[in-house]
């Protein structure tokens, strides 16, 4: 190493033992008639959770507050964010690029669901082509002026899920989990890899925590004793909410009127959302 080293290897043309290795950069850029401010992944370990619920909620809490608002649906096997907001007709492109759909309260969609004939079609394709069409709803949608743009990942931690870290330019992602400690182990593995990758985690959320009894208003733990504090404070990240098992948001989402939810248990991290975006 030369005296003069000023540790920018980047801009040095010497070859020296100390040479540290340049991080490389695979971020696409979006459309260029794309303007997106905060992109926020939902994960999950396993299939099941609640992720798609809590991606629509967040979006609906955002959009309700008057930010403009977009869901990208990168679950291409199984998606259901259209039909949580009873989405019918198909997305439309010309020359320029792919056209989202508008839901009823003006949330910007794409979905693979929006692209098929039927909504029953199988997606039957291998890894690398859906991890690439997820890329190009990122590259290839106008999506205009976005606040917030919420990723609904599929589950686990494959071809998807690295796309998705290393193409797009992803602020921080919210980990989707229930009370199991089967389940706490997979939330691990997303935990890690998004640590891995240098995205930040901006908290855990429980789905199906508790039951709340209709007569006395108990909470009854539905699946046993929750795991997610001992989950969170191994992992050192916050907890943002505790969703009950509620049979009016079920309802919501098989009636395609998630939009109408009502419930408060999400509004602490949308707040938090928020404040990220106006601090910058």
């Amino acid at each position: 190493m030369s005296e003069a080293c000023s540790n920018n290897c980047r801009e040095c043309g010497e070859t020296c033992s100390e040479r540290k290795a340049e991080k490389m950069d695979f971020r696409e850029s979006p459309h260029d008639l794309s303007q997106i401010k905060k992109v926020i992944a939902i994960v999950s370990g396993k299939g099941g959770v609640g992720k798609s619920l809590v991606t629509a909620m967040l979006a609906v809490l955002t959009a309700r507050d008057g930010y403009n608002t977009a869901i990208l649906d990168a679950d291409i096997t199984g998606p259901s964010i259209p039909k949580a907001f009873g989405l019918t007709q198909k997305a439309s492109a010309d020359e320029t690029g792919l056209f989202p759909v508008k839901s009823r309260t003006d949330i910007k969609i794409m979905s693979v669901n929006l692209l098929l004939a039927h909504d029953t079609d199988p997606v039957i394709w291998r890894g690398p082509i859906i991890a690439n069409t997820v890329k190009q709803f990122w590259t290839d949608v106008i999506w205009g002026d976005i606040d917030f743009m919420f990723i609904d990942m599929p589950p686990g931690t494959g071809d998807v899920a690295l796309t998705v870290f290393q193409s797009l330019a992803v602020d921080g992602i919210i980990v989707v989990t229930s009370p199991q400690e089967l389940v706490s182990m997979i939330v691990s593995k997303a935990v890690k890899m998004a640590k891995m990758m240098d995205i930040p985690i901006l908290g855990l959320v429980e789905n199906m925590g508790y039951v709340k009894c209709p007569g006395c208003g108990e909470e009854i733990a539905f699946f046993g004793d929750s795991k997610i504090e001992e989950t969170a404070k191994k992992h050192g990240i916050p907890i943002l909410a505790k969703l009950p098992v509620d049979p009016k948001l079920a309802g919501a989402c098989d009636k395609g009127m998630i939009e109408l939810f009502d419930g408060k248990w999400l509004d602490e991290a949308a707040a938090s959302l928020k404040n990220s975006l106006r601090e910058g």
